[in-house]
C-alpha cells in the first residue's frame, strides 16, 4: 500500500501522530488525523502560548485551575473525538 501523500505534506510519521510545528506562523501542532475512512490535516494550538503542559509533581495551583479551565471550556469539542483540534490539543498540549 502506498504511504497517503497528506502525511508526507504534513511531514508526520503516521496518521494520528502530533506533530510540533515551530517554524508555522500561527499553529503550534499538525496532525494527519484518521477515523474509519475519513482523513483530515488538523492544525491546533497557538503558537508561543504557556500551556500547562502535562501534569507535575509541585505543580502550582494556577496551572492546575489553568488546565482544570481549558478541559471544562472545551469539553464539548474535545468529545468530537479525533477529527476535532480541541481534543488533539487536549492530548498534546493539556
Amino acid at each position: 500500500m502506498a504511504k497517503d501523500p497528506r502525511l508526507k505534506r504534513a511531514g508526520v510519521t503516521g496518521f494520528n501522530k502530533p506533530k510540533r510545528t515551530p517554524n508555522h506562523p500561527k499553529k503550534s501542532h499538525i496532525v494527519v488525523a484518521k477515523e474509519g475512512d475519513k482523513v483530515k490535516t488538523i492544525r491546533y494550538g497557538q503558537q508561543g502560548a504557556k500551556t500547562a503542559g502535562k501534569p507535575k509533581a509541585g505543580e502550582s495551583d494556577r496551572m492546575k485551575k489553568k488546565r482544570k479551565s481549558f478541559k471544562a471550556r472545551h469539553a464539548k469539542n474535545i468529545a468530537k473525538g479525533k477529527m476535532s483540534a480541541a481534543y488533539w490539543a487536549n492530548r498534546s498540549k493539556w
